[in-house]
């Protein structure tokens, strides 16, 4: 009796330590394009029912006689990627009463079985855009009393029940995208802690198993991250960083049209600033840029360049802002496997020279960030599987073929 009692406590506390334990992520991508982007008619207004199907997706930037027959997301299962980061529109389920918003959870459970059939789990990540302004992401900057955000929370909760219908063994909730509450020094107001953990608290009143990645806010950034007090700590709890530093080189893009940004090395210590200027200059004779205009973007450009070369960001910089995030979990004891690395890129340098890293650059900044994620035993996400931007696992022109290299650089 008594070696029975001691089995039977022994898989009592076998299922505990199972069932306290988030969602198993390794490596993932995002998908962006999807669902984020949901249909607006001459009116400014959501078109319903919302959301675009797959067919409109693939179609949207190139030919879909471009894209394989196989399946998109078994097609992403094959590259050896465990989950996809799904970016959804929030806004036609805030912009909808009762009937209306289960007509758009009833399109979006449809979608997330798409993905989950393929053996893919989805982090299910509500990503506030700004072609609908009244729903964009400042709904949520009035203060945490706002009625924007008593409405996202709510909107939150129907989520919950949705995915929960779906099963917590396949799929994760990440409620937010990116909030800004700037400055980033924890100088400004409760108001994004006390949103966090009241979103979190919603949650749980509805399932204590299913997994959520909290953010901090600063653009979701490692700085954001660390100014989290995670009072609303549970094992089954994910803290998101977004990891573009130094951002002058994975953002490396024009604010003017017709404006060249390119070029930059990583690590900064293998190129020179003149180096860099020199290509510029090639580019914009082949695009016959005028030499006086020439003098005048490459005035405005060279503070920029003479500063990523001063910064001299590599390796060291890298690990170090990695460590700010896994000394943060470690000094409240969260273990480095419920980080979550749920954004990172660089965009490819584009024929023209006017925006984007060399490709070389590219690929060793990604696999060393990603080595290093993977040393901390942190989960990650790349941004993202297809897009038309130069920051994509699908290559941006022509057949829609994997980019094989990244896929490499990626370990995959």
């Amino acid at each position: 009796m008594r070696r029975l009692f001691f089995v039977v406590a022994c898989l009592l506390v076998a299922t505990a330590v199972s069932q306290a334990a988030p969602l198993p992520l390794h490596r993932g991508v995002g998908v962006h394009d999807w669902l984020n982007w949901s249909p607006v008619n001459s009116a400014g207004t959501y078109r319903w029912p919302p959301y675009r199907s797959k067919t409109d997706w693939l179609a949207g930037s190139r030919p879909l006689s471009d894209w394989p027959s196989q399946d998109a997301f078994r097609r992403i299962r094959s590259m050896g990627f465990d989950f996809v980061r799904l970016s959804v529109d929030p806004g036609p389920l805030l912009d909808s009463d009762d009937d209306r918003r289960r007509v758009a959870l009833d399109v979006l459970s449809r979608a997330v079985q798409e993905v989950t059939d393929a053996k893919l789990k989805v982090v299910f990540n509500l990503h506030s855009v700004s072609q609908v302004p009244a729903y964009d992401i400042t709904i949520l900057y009035h203060g945490f009393d706002s009625t924007g955000v008593a409405s996202y929370r709510d909107m939150v909760k129907s989520v919950t029940r949705m995915l929960v219908d779906i099963g917590t063994d396949m799929v994760a909730l990440e409620p937010f995208n990116e909030p800004a509450f700037y400055p980033c020094d924890a100088s400004g107001s409760e108001d994004w802690q006390q949103i966090m953990a009241a979103t979190v608290a919603d949650i749980r009143t509805i399932s204590t198993e299913l997994t959520i990645v909290a953010t901090g806010a600063c653009g979701g950034s490692i700085t954001g991250l660390t100014d989290i007090d995670p009072t609303f700590d549970d094992p089954n709890i994910y803290y998101s960083l977004h990891m573009y530093e130094p951002h002058s080189f994975t953002h490396q893009r024009a604010d003017e049209a017709n404006g060249f940004s390119s070029s930059l090395p990583w690590p900064a210590d293998t190129g020179r600033a003149d180096a860099v200027i020199e290509r510029l200059k090639i580019y914009m004779d082949a695009a016959s840029v005028s030499q006086a205009e020439q003098a005048s973007a490459l005035g405005a450009l060279r503070p920029a360049i003479d500063a990523y070369f001063a910064e001299n960001w590599g390796l060291p910089q890298m690990r170090a802002r990695l460590d700010e995030a896994v000394g943060w979990a470690k000094g409240y004891g969260i273990p480095n496997e419920r980080l979550f690395m749920g954004e990172f890129g660089a965009i490819l340098r584009g024929a023209d020279g006017r925006y984007g890293a060399a490709n070389a650059d590219r690929l060793r900044y990604l696999k060393a960030l990603r080595q290093e994620a993977e040393k901390r035993d942190i989960p990650w996400s790349i941004w993202e599987y297809s897009n038309p931007h130069g920051m994509t696992v699908i290559l941006p022109e022509g057949t829609a073929s994997p980019d094989f290299e990244l896929l490499e650089a990626l370990g995959l």
